[in-house]
């Protein structure tokens, strides 16, 4: 009996002891065996965003503040309608046009900017002449109104404005180059213009010495400052009211001397400074042509030539009111469609 509690106090004993070593630590686990991992790949950086496309709008800096700011607002327009910036330069070279590889549309006015040299350089754009002579469409240069209006149409709208302008008595009259090909085809067209507003245009004053169109030639060799001398003869002599500068004859001190002397301008250019005289230009409607151009331009379809058909512009209303507007459009969209003779065969 006793030495069987012996036994059972010496298992108890046993049991309830473990094991320290040295010093008191325990014993250590067992460490665990190393995992191979991969190389964790090159962090990437976010991706730089590329600018919108650009479009150009190359203007000269001499050009009249009116059609310099319509030109500026239609372009911007059109080219935040196409998702692309604007941007408006006086000149533009081959060096500024490598500082821009994600040009897309440029859009250039007279004189020509070296348009050949600029398109061969930027082959991903496409560059747009307006009324420029000489440049022709094909590859990426695309031409908008580079054709001539016609001289009789022209000449035409010209004596009926005139002649809607002067009152009763129908004094409209124009200044022409002498030996110009051009002259017999504006006086007959001018002529016919008068007549297809006022009929046989019989004054009031049946008295009148002067006939009507009235017109005056200016010599090859004469001087910008003898231009007045000859317009004095209509102004002055015959009493023109409303007078057709030919083009070429319109210079800007030629336009403020018929401003000054009360005479009512119709012409063919805008002009650089507009005179207090002037009642319109007749001229293609470039701005507006350009609506229908650039969208094609900014879809990369170039190498094309844009009409831009005969219409008004540099508009004077207090002299050329909206009702006499009206009513000229729909002779002059008559004229266009082929429904009016203007008298020149």
């Amino acid at each position: 009996m006793r030495a069987r509690l012996a036994f059972l106090l010496i298992l108890i004993l046993l049991t309830s002891c473990t094991f320290t070593p040295p010093g008191g630590a325990s014993a250590p686990e067992a460490a665990s065996s190393p995992v191979p991992t991969s190389t964790p790949p090159p962090t990437v950086g976010p991706t730089p965003t590329q600018p919108a496309p650009l479009a150009i709008l190359v203007i000269p800096a001499d050009l009249n503040e009116t059609d310099s700011k319509v030109y500026q607002k239609i372009v911007y327009d059109l080219a935040q309608a196409a998702g692309l910036r604007f941007q408006v330069l006086n000149q533009l070279t081959v060096a500024d046009l490598a500082l821009e590889p994600n040009l897309k549309v440029v859009v250039t006015l007279p004189p020509d900017p070296g348009l050949a040299g600029l398109a061969a350089a930027a082959p991903q754009a496409q560059f747009l002449a307006i009324n420029i002579p000489g440049i022709q469409a094909g590859g990426n240069i695309s031409v908008l109104g580079n054709e001539a209006a016609r001289t009789d149409q022209v000449a035409f709208m010209a004596g009926y404005i005139g002649a809607q302008i002067t009152g009763d008595f129908f004094q409209v009259g124009a200044l022409l180059k002498k030996d110009s090909p051009e002259s017999a085809a504006i006086q007959t067209a001018l002529d016919t213009g008068r007549t297809y507003f006022c009929g046989n245009c019989m004054p009031m004053d049946f008295y009148t010495p002067f006939t009507y169109p009235a017109f005056v030639e200016v010599p090859a060799d004469a001087k910008e400052n003898e231009y007045s001398a000859y317009a004095d003869v209509l102004i002055l002599q015959k009493k023109v009211g409303a007078l057709f500068i030919q083009a070429g004859l319109d210079t800007p001190e030629m336009l403020t001397y018929l401003a000054s002397a009360g005479a009512l301008m119709i012409g063919t250019q805008s002009p650089k400074k507009r005179a207090s005289g002037w009642v319109v230009t007749l001229q293609p409607d470039y701005p507006e042509a350009l609506k229908t151009a650039f969208p094609a331009l900014a879809a990369g379809q170039g190498g094309q030539t844009f009409p831009a058909p005969l219409s008004f512009t540099d508009i004077n209303p207090d002299l050329f009111s909206p009702g006499k507007q009206e009513n000229a459009r729909r002779v002059l969209n008559d004229l266009l469609a082929g429904y009016i003779d203007t008298g020149v065969k």
